[in-house]
């Protein structure tokens, strides 16, 4: 029985530090994704955006006008705007992971903060129960006290 309860009691002082370290690892592993996803799907815009100018590009070829300037005007812009999209959408993701690990860390503090006040709470009730017992006690005992010097 006393070894059950002292592994019970070095298994609850422990589960504190393996769920941290388990939050710390799965909110790298989820940074990871990100960066494998954030990759992954730039690639595939870089890939559409090259099918695209090069589409542009083969139509100019197509009707003879691959080296008038309206044709080079609007590849260039066409260009230009995939790159202006590109850079958007790197800014959003990263303002997008950047709000969600500042969620995290409020939600973490945000939690130990609760925890300390319920801690503090339960101490407080503590000493309140402990007090009203003493004087509930102190009450008995001066009843008794005066019921006695009434029977004398």
């Amino acid at each position: 029985m006393k070894k059950t309860i002292v592994a019970l009691s070095a298994l609850f002082l422990a589960a504190p530090v393996f769920a941290n370290t388990m939050t710390h690892a799965t909110d790298e592993t989820v940074a990871e994704a990100h960066k494998g996803a954030n990759s992954a799907k730039e690639g595939l815009h870089q890939a559409q955006n090259k099918g695209e100018e090069l589409k542009l590009k083969s139509q100019h070829a197509a009707e003879g006008k691959s080296d008038t300037m309206g044709s080079k005007v609007s590849e260039k812009s066409q260009e230009t705007w995939h790159k202006t999209k590109e850079g958007t959408e790197k800014g959003w993701n990263s303002t997008k992971e950047g709000a969600e690990k500042g969620w995290d860390k409020t939600k973490e503090g945000t939690g130990k903060a609760w925890d300390k006040t319920k801690e503090g709470s339960e101490k407080a009730w503590d000493k309140t129960k402990e007090g009203a017992e003493k004087g509930w006690d102190k009450t008995k005992q001066g009843a008794e006290d005066l019921k006695k010097k009434v029977a004398e």
